[in-house]
């Protein structure tokens, strides 16, 4: 199936939009305690337990990652506010500003390319996204019940 550019900046987006709901859903109950002290005990609970470690590195290393692919890929692309991207993902979330910083990218491939065309994928893809997807929609919104 030929997925449009068009269809692809709207499923980044919305991954986008529900990250940022995910993430701050959750960090705004630090906020009480002033930006030094959310900081500090933010840090401190990711070191709770094995879990929150192993999930916390994880995250990390993959946005260390993204973070210099995204740079790579704004300089091949000339791509300006790359920083911009980098620093709301340090800052605000990664997994937010990553899928926006895609929405960024598919946009200036447009105006290069004519082709509204972003790619193909199988219905088998399709299917393994949305099986990989559900289960963490559905973590967040147990996340944000807690």
């Amino acid at each position: 199936m030929t997925i449009s550019r068009k269809m692809l900046c709207v499923v980044y987006a919305l991954i986008g939009l529900v990250a940022l709901v995910g993430t701050w859903g959750n960090n705004i109950q630090y906020f009480s305690l002033g930006i030094v002290g959310a900081n500090v005990h933010f840090w401190q609970e990711t070191l709770v337990n094995p879990a929150s470690r192993s999930i916390t590195v994880d995250i990390l290393f993959l946005g260390l990652a993204a973070i210099i692919w995204m740079l790579l890929e704004a300089h091949r692309l000339s791509m300006r506010g790359v920083w911009l991207w980098v620093l709301f993902g340090a800052f605000i979330a990664m997994g937010a500003a990553f899928p926006w910083f895609l929405v960024h990218r598919e946009l200036v491939l447009a105006k290069r390319d004519a082709s509204s065309s972003a790619g193909t994928l199988s219905a088998p893809d399709i299917l393994g996204i949305v099986l990989i997807g559900l289960p963490i929609l559905a973590y967040a919104f147990l996340a944000l019940s807690k």
